[in-house]
């Protein structure tokens, strides 16, 4: 019978096996100028934010002491789940403390075992695995493909009951998904179009929330699960949508049934950065600005940035080893980006995930496209 011994050697093994494959991962503390982050509108630093939340922890307390079902609400919460529902156009919305337990919770509790979900081939971890544990059965199509899409569709049985689970924009790639014309299919074919909007709430649509807004085909969208983490700067997610599915969350989502609510605190801080994304269009505008010209400014230097039209802009190098090279050779120029490889992306696949943020300016971008044509080019030739 195998002992402890035994289970340390194999697990030391698999160490070994990823250093070889340049897998390993390391914790890093920032450093540098950020390239990296999710802080799309430079938010999470905001004085406004930061005062909001430090008087609610004094208020409030620092920790929830409970689920939500417990002693964990609070009336705080309550109000800025009613604040974001307004800001996405949707009946209600529910905080939970993560997007991974957001889309767990969404997969899980609505998803069931003879349904079908038809899932993009790119789509975040969080949603593979509420999706594998829903026990649906999964059919996976290309990358924003809809004629595949569609094609899959109609090749299946309408008899049991269809979803659709896609990003709006993809995290890794920094391309939009088409779901307007996802939302029309999904009409056309009895599917409910579930949308995970975490890179895109704040930055996207008339008032900044999301591409469902943006897209003007938030009728025929189910739900909507969008992180407060990211260019919202504080932390958590909500899902919205009417008021019935949000009620069967709350009765039936185990990630929010049997966790400890997120300190109230945060709800503090989501209420002010809503406000901020409402009154103060001109940090998106400037955001799409800066990341127009990073990006035509990479593509003029031959860097490959694949299918980006975003913030989000890929430098696909291929190879594990150069991408994490290529990152130490641009952190020590000051620059904060980091290697992406597999199983985050597709194998062969490596690279940098630059993410720009508006606290950059142009300057600073120049000097970045740059940097990273040297060290790209030097690094093709010592090769």
């Amino acid at each position: 019978m195998p002992g402890t011994a035994a289970f340390e050697e194999r697990i030391r093994r698999r160490l070994v096996e990823l250093e070889e494959a340049g897998l390993r991962r390391v914790l890093q503390v920032p450093s540098g100028i950020d390239l990296s982050s999710n802080d799309y509108l430079g938010l999470a630093n905001h004085p406004r934010l930061k005062q909001c939340m430090a008087e609610a922890v004094l208020a409030e307390g620092c920790g929830s002491t409970a689920s939500r079902l417990l002693r964990g609400e609070r009336a705080i919460v309550s109000t800025v789940e009613r604040r974001f529902a307004a800001f996405k156009g949707m009946e209600a919305s529910l905080y939970f403390g993560s997007g991974y337990a957001a889309n767990l919770s969404v997969l899980t509790t609505f998803l069931e075992r003879h349904d079908l979900v038809f899932s993009d081939a790119q789509n975040h971890a969080s949603i593979v695995d509420g999706i594998r544990l829903s026990r649906a059965k999964r059919i996976k199509f290309r990358h924003c493909d809809i004629d595949d899409l569609a094609r899959r569709m109609r090749s299946t049985s309408q008899d049991t009951q269809r979803f659709l689970v896609t990003e709006s924009l993809f995290s890794m790639d920094g391309d939009f998904a088409p779901i307007d014309d996802y939302a029309q299919l999904c009409r056309e074919t009895g599917t409910v179009l579930i949308v995970d909007e975490a890179h895109a709430v704040g930055v996207y649509g008339l008032r900044g929330s999301g591409r469902i807004e943006g897209t003007g085909c938030a009728g025929g969208v189910f739900l909507s699960v969008d992180t407060a983490g990211k260019a919202l700067g504080a932390a958590g997610a909500f899902v919205s949508g009417p008021s019935w599915a949000v009620d069967y969350l709350i009765q039936r989502a185990r990630p929010f049934m049997f966790s400890t609510a997120p300190p109230p605190s945060i709800a503090a801080a989501l209420e002010t950065s809503i406000s901020l994304i409402e009154d103060e269009p001109e940090r998106r505008q400037r955001l799409e600005s800066l990341s127009a010209g990073l990006r035509a400014s990479l593509a003029e230097r031959g860097v490959n940035i694949g299918r980006s039209t975003s913030q989000i802009i890929p430098i696909i190098l291929g190879d594990n080893e150069r991408a994490k090279a290529i990152a130490v050779e641009l952190q020590q120029e000051g620059f904060d980006v980091r290697a992406i490889r597999p199983p985050a992306v597709p194998p062969g696949t490596a690279r940098l995930r630059v993410s720009v943020n508006a606290n950059l300016t142009e300057e600073i971008l120049k000097r970045f496209a740059d940097a990273v044509q040297r060290v790209t080019q030097c690094s093709v030739v010592s090769s």
